[in-house]
């Protein structure tokens, strides 16, 4: 089963299109996760549903390649959220470890041995909608220190 943030992507999508045929460009940028470029263990069904965010991703820009809607994922390695410091959490209780050593076993798959800000996404997610990323479509752009 997909996970529901999937089904809301294909949902928002569907209510967005609509509104963006008639303007100069548009753009469909969906968050997915370096877990929808490699997988992880553990986490099967959100390594499904962000594999399929992206494959949902790459066939729409297909589709709207002779219009000027782009469509992409960005997609985040582990990243300073609210959801990472919860996976920080289950790491310190089932393992043992302390908070910085959690920290570190996820920040190890970045090759920059940190978490994403934030900030570092928003910032992708912010190019992709201007003007200037016209000829970027399909892609999914991981904003994850070298992991992928």
């Amino acid at each position: 089963m997909l996970d529901v943030n999937f089904m809301g992507v294909v949902y928002a999508i569907q209510a967005a299109l609509p509104s963006m045929k008639g303007r100069p460009y548009g753009r469909i940028v969906a968050i997915a996760s370096t877990a929808g470029l490699k997988g992880y263990a553990y986490v099967s069904a959100y390594s499904a549903a962000k594999h399929a965010v992206v494959g949902l991703v790459r066939s729409l820009a297909l589709e709207l390649a002779q219009t000027p809607i782009t469509v992409n994922a960005v997609c985040p390695g582990f990243t300073d959220t609210d959801l990472v410091a919860a996976s920080i959490d289950n790491i310190v209780n089932k393992t043992g470890l302390n908070r910085a050593q959690a920290v570190a076993e996820l920040a190890k798959h970045n090759p920059q041995g940190r978490l994403v800000t934030p900030k570092e996404v928003a910032d992708t997610v912010l190019w992709l909608c201007g003007e200037g990323a016209g000829a970027i479509t399909g892609q999914a752009i991981a904003v994850a220190g070298g992991e992928i």
